[in-house]
């Protein structure tokens, strides 16, 4: 069974993987058929697996999950829509640029749990038969393309770019 310290923490990062996960199908979902909904239709199913493969470690660990977390996490995804689709700022492309952001956020989150996860693979044996190596690239690789995409769109949002 993982300690309380372990508990928190993970539940802490599947909260803010639920809430990836969520906030990339939407971006894949509003910008399907331009190259931003292509990009996203690559990373959110990938996104969505990093959620499962935490949830599978949670599970092997033995920690349980936090109904209150889990609750409050539903609310904020619930809450975060509209902003994130530009509905309480009347810019869409601002709400595209800011979810674009705050997902590459989320993103380095993930690649800094499986990094310090890395560091401890004595004290949880199931740590030892994950390939954490292989999650850093991964979760690298997903920050590299929403960066882009981030800049992008930062462009179009704020500098009045229309391309």
């Amino acid at each position: 069974m993982a300690d309380k310290a372990m508990d928190v923490y993970l539940n802490d990062h599947l909260a803010g993987a639920v809430l990836g996960s969520s906030l990339a199908e939407q971006l894949r979902e509003e910008n399907a058929g331009t190259p931003l909904g292509d990009v996203m239709s690559s990373l959110a199913p990938q996104i969505e697996e990093d959620r499962g493969t935490l949830l599978d470690l949670m599970e092997r660990i033995g920690t349980s999950k936090n109904p209150v977390k889990q609750a409050t996490t539903w609310l904020t995804e619930k809450a975060s829509r509209p902003k994130f689709s530009g509905l309480t700022s009347g810019d869409p492309k601002l709400g595209t640029f800011m979810a674009l952001e705050a997902l590459m956020i989320g993103v380095e989150g993930k690649m800094s749990l499986w990094k310090v996860l890395k560091e401890v693979p004595d004290s949880y044996e199931p740590l030892k038969s994950m390939d954490l190596d292989n999650l850093i690239e991964k979760a690298e690789a997903q920050r590299d393309a929403l960066e882009r995409e981030r800049i992008s769109a930062g462009r179009r949002a704020l500098g009045g770019v229309t391309t």
